[in-house]
């Protein structure tokens, strides 16, 4: 072992056998390259090395799952047909491997168990218990659960539908309504639920015309960039500003007049552009609308009541307001559950497998990310402002964006245009992959049943591409 990593072992050792070792008890790195860096850091604790290996695993597999769900579709499909025998449970193992939203979670097994091997049992404990923090993965299956209702969806259709009917109450109107002001909302009522709110709208008055599919990867690439930067008006409703803003003495006046104001033009100028691009598009869809009969169920369904709505609002402004204290939003969220129960005569069925299914996602995406700061911090600790927003915008797409400002946040000597960059960065960048934005798995859950195959990483990429990049113009330029 060399003197640079004998020295941060030596510190790391008087951490009571901290893991992961804390970014400050690295020492002895001054005036090392980047690489240095990082091989010193693998030579103090190798496992930095096996952790990331696993990362960049999972990763891969967020790429593989649409090849795995659609071998097991063929499975099932043959077996059903009798071409096969004896592929018993091998259809739905191929169809869990397939599930996006469950990769980081089988990922943490072998993360787990390498842990465990190399470190011990005690090691693995104290990390899952003290170090991984799970409030935002809970947060957001309860706040999902709530935005998904039927009395709030109700009232988000009606609120829309509003300005929706300025434009004829057509497809185009619907789709620049709900891209536009619902993204905004999640300003006030956090990012996790203006996706749930949104996605599903979006499928009803978007996706069940079945558009082609360059449209509905634009459209879901469009959605989840301008969700990850409508969260931006405010200091509390955007993970990634959230886990800076108190820390750099962010408040509401600032994020508006620094972040807010490019936002909205940002979000207005990628629609107008989409809106051009898809324009035929829009027309079809028109032509298909005219011709879809009414739903005969919705006239059949009970009116809910104000006091439901109502009730419905409070709990959901009740779980904002207390999103970091796990023990009253869960509290709150039993008895949401049982005022359903008593009121079900005007509600639907409450569905919690999509917001488990997500919020088991970005438990297992926290459960990675705790253990990548050792690389991530001291690239951003040595990027100028703008190669720092790239970088930020970059990094986001491999790693939750809350995680790259979360790891900033630590670094040292950050000046004030650092700090714009890689928060502009980060939220600019949040719309290229799953896993990008935290809010990001609520979408894909609700509107992955529109892809035939599931929704492809390359497929949201590409659709996600152009609005990134007018994002990043407006924050670097205006």
């Amino acid at each position: 072992m060399n003197a640079p990593a004998a020295s941060a072992a030596a510190g790391a050792g008087a951490q009571a056998a901290a893991f992961p070792i804390p970014l400050e008890s690295y020492t002895g790195e001054q005036g090392l390259t980047l690489l240095q860096v990082l091989r010193h850091r693998v030579d103090v604790d190798p496992f930095n090395a096996v952790a990331t290996a696993i990362f960049l695993l999972a990763i891969l597999h967020t790429f593989a799952a649409p090849q795995f769900l659609a071998l097991s579709h063929r499975l099932r499909d043959r077996h059903r047909e009798g071409t096969a025998q004896g592929i018993g449970f091998l259809p739905g193992l191929f169809h869990f491997l397939g599930e996006v939203e469950a990769v980081f979670g089988i990922w943490v097994v072998p993360l787990l168990a390498a842990l465990v091997a190399a470190k011990g049992w005690k090691t693995a404990e104290s990390f899952i218990h003290r170090e991984v923090n799970f409030t935002e993965a809970i947060f957001v299956v309860v706040i999902m659960t709530i935005s998904s209702t039927r009395p709030v969806l109700e009232l988000a259709e009606r609120a829309l539908g509003g300005v929706a009917r300025l434009g004829g109450r057509s497809p185009l109107a619907w789709w620049l309504s709900i891209l536009t002001l619902g993204p905004l909302a999640g300003s006030l009522i956090t990012e996790p639920a203006a996706m749930s709110i949104c996605a599903i709208l979006l499928g009803r008055q978007i996706f069940e015309l079945a558009p082609r599919p360059a449209f509905r990867y634009g459209t879901l690439g469009l959605l989840f960039v301008n969700i990850s930067v409508g969260g931006t008006l405010t200091h509390f409703a955007a993970p990634p500003v959230l886990m800076v803003a108190g820390r750099w003495g962010w408040d509401l006046a600032f994020m508006f007049t620094h972040f807010g104001d490019k936002a909205v033009l940002g979000i207005l100028m990628a629609n107008t552009l989409y809106t051009l691009v898809f324009r035929g598009e829009f027309r079809e869809l028109a032509r298909k609308a005219a011709s879809r009969p009414a739903d005969p169920g919705s006239e059949a369904l009970v009116p809910v009541p104000a006091w439901v709505t109502v009730t419905h609002l409070l709990f959901l402004a009740f779980t904002v307001f207390t999103a970091h204290t796990p023990a009253l939003f869960i509290g709150a969220f039993l008895f949401f559950l049982a005022f359903t129960e008593a009121t079900s005569v005007v509600q639907s069925p409450v569905n919690l497998r999509p917001p488990l299914l997500v919020g088991f996602f970005l438990a297992g995406l926290v459960v990675h990310g705790t253990l990548q700061a050792w690389w991530i911090a001291p690239i951003l600790g040595r990027l100028a402002t703008l190669p720092l927003m790239v970088g930020a915008t970059i990094l986001t797409a491999f790693n939750d964006n809350a995680a790259i400002t979360y790891l900033a946040s630590l670094v040292p000597g950050f000046s004030d245009a650092a700090k714009y960059a890689v928060v502009a960065g980060a939220v600019t960048g949040g719309g290229l992959t799953v896993i990008a934005n935290a809010p990001n798995p609520a979408g894909q859950a609700i509107l992955g049943k529109y892809f035939e195959h599931g929704i492809s990483p390359l497929g949201l990429f590409l659709g996600a591409l152009v609005p990134t990049l007018v994002m990043g113009a407006c924050f670097l330029m205006i």
